[in-house]
Parts: structure tokens; sequence; C-alpha cells
């Protein structure tokens, strides 16, 4: 009798790993995810992953950085939709972090600290740099037009963002409900706008 195999895999196999690994760490964390697993829950050979995997770390630091390239994207086309004033790119920007940062809040976990993490692969630092390159192009952008308080771009565009950071992760502690973290993000980027207007 011929035991039935399972196929090597089935449409892109790399991104449907991705995917269905963003949602075993959001139900479980990282100690529910395995490349055997992911397997499983893809149909796929237990051995298919690793052909795009060679292990648990590396499947981890492709979907920080993956997570990073949605969220660049994400930045960039809200401040692009959202017209040429600061105050309204920023508000916009605001609201897209916010956004992402809440409904992926174990994914943003996992990107920050595989960000940090030693040895981490070129490709996730580069994704991150990236991606946090919309906020530090606004904030000089700004700066040369006279809307921003002079000074060191990135040390002015990590006050604010610590601002939007400091949000995100209120409302994923479960202190705030999605509709006081809509008006606390306008109320906050006003005050930022404010604050960093030149005297």
């Amino acid at each position: 009798m011929a035991v039935a195999t399972r196929p090597y895999h089935h449409g892109n196999l790399r991104s449907e790993l991705l995917a269905c690994a963003e949602r075993a760490l959001a139900e479980g964390g990282l100690t529910q995810l395995s490349l055997r697993d992911l397997a499983r829950r893809t149909g796929v050979s237990h051995a298919a992953p690793r052909r795009h995997f060679a292990d648990k770390q590396a499947l981890l630091d492709a979907l920080a950085q993956d997570g990073f390239e949605r969220m660049g994207r994400a930045l960039r086309d809200a401040m692009e939709q959202a017209g040429p004033e600061f105050d309204t790119r920023l508000a916009a920007l605001a609201r897209s972090y916010v956004r992402f940062a809440t409904r992926h809040a174990a994914l943003l976990e996992l990107m920050f600290a595989g960000k940090h993490r030693p040895g981490a692969a070129d490709g996730l630092r580069e994704a991150a740099d990236a991606a946090f390159a919309a906020p530090l192009a606004l904030i000089t952008a700004a700066q040369a037009e006279g809307a921003v308080v002079p000074g060191d771009p990135e040390a002015v565009a990590t006050v604010a963002w610590a601002t939007v950071q400091g949000l995100a992760t209120i409302a994923n502690a479960g202190m705030l409900d999605d509709a006081a973290l809509d008006d606390l993000v306008a109320g906050a980027v006003q005050r930022l706008v404010l604050g960093l207007r030149p005297r």
C-alpha cells in the first residue's frame, strides 16, 4: 500500500509560512512557534520550511524583517496621502504607526527584539532603518521649511516618536480602548506640533 506524502509546497510557501508564523506568534508567543508546527499548519512536509529558513531563528529574523517592510510601507503611504502640510503628515504618520502597533503587538515586539539582537541579519537591520527613515525625513524636511525647531533631527524625531510609541505601548497593555486611543493620538499630535514649533 502506498503511503501518501504531503507536497513540498503550494503557491508561495515562504509568504504563507510567514503569515502563519505571525498568527502563531500572536496566538501563543515564541514558545508555540516551530518550523514543524508551521509545516503542519500549512499542509506541507516537515522538511519543506527548511528550504526557506535554515532554523527557527532565521524564520524569526525573516518575520521581523517582513514586519519592518510592511510597517515602513504603511508609514510612507500614510504620509503621501496626507498632503504636504507637516501637521497633517505627522498626524497621519502617528495614526498609521499606532494602528500597526496595536494590530500587530506580538510582531512589533519581535521586530524590536530582532533589530537589536547581536548577529541579526543585515536585511533585518536595513529594513528597520528604512522603516524609520520616514519619520526622520518628515522632521528634517519640516526643519528646512522652518516648521520645526532646529537641532539634531534624530534627537527631535526621537522625542516626538517616544510620544507615539508610548501611546501604542499603553494601548497594547490594555489600558485604552480603541475610541480613546484615536482621540489621544489626535491630541498628542496637536501638542507635539505646538511643542515642535520654532519659538
